[in-house]
Order: structure tokens, then sequence, then C-alpha cells
């Protein structure tokens, strides 16, 4: 599982938002939001540095939570 902090979701449609962002970087992607910690818990098995990217990309400040 990886974690990533993003500091600028801070609404459901954010969390749609990064939630679409992962599973189009990884379609098979199981996401879970903890929106008022704003955090996002991914089981993946793509590189956590690709979805990272996929999600500074889209305009989100992500931070990989080292686990």
């Amino acid at each position: 599982m990886h974690r990533f902090k993003i500091a600028n979701m801070h609404c459901g449609g954010c969390a749609k938002g990064v939630t679409a962002v992962l599973r189009q970087a990884d379609p098979t992607a199981e996401v879970n939001i903890a929106l008022e910690a704003r955090e996002a818990s991914v089981t993946s098995a793509a590189d956590p540095g690709r979805l990272e990217q996929a999600l500074r990309y889209a305009g989100w400040q992500a931070d990989r939570i080292p686990t």
C-alpha cells in the first residue's frame, strides 16, 4: 500500500479528482481517501513514484508518506 499526503485536497470533489488521477495511472488501483487528514491510501502494483508523478502532473500537492 502507498500513502500520499495531498495538501490541496479540501472537498469531496477534490477527492474524486485524486481518485480519478490514481485510477488513470493504474486502473486496478484501490483508492481510499481520508479527506480530513488530506491523505490517499492506494493499493497498487504500480511504482509509487509513478503515482506521485501523476498526482503532481494533475496539479495535486502530493507527497509520499513513508510506510
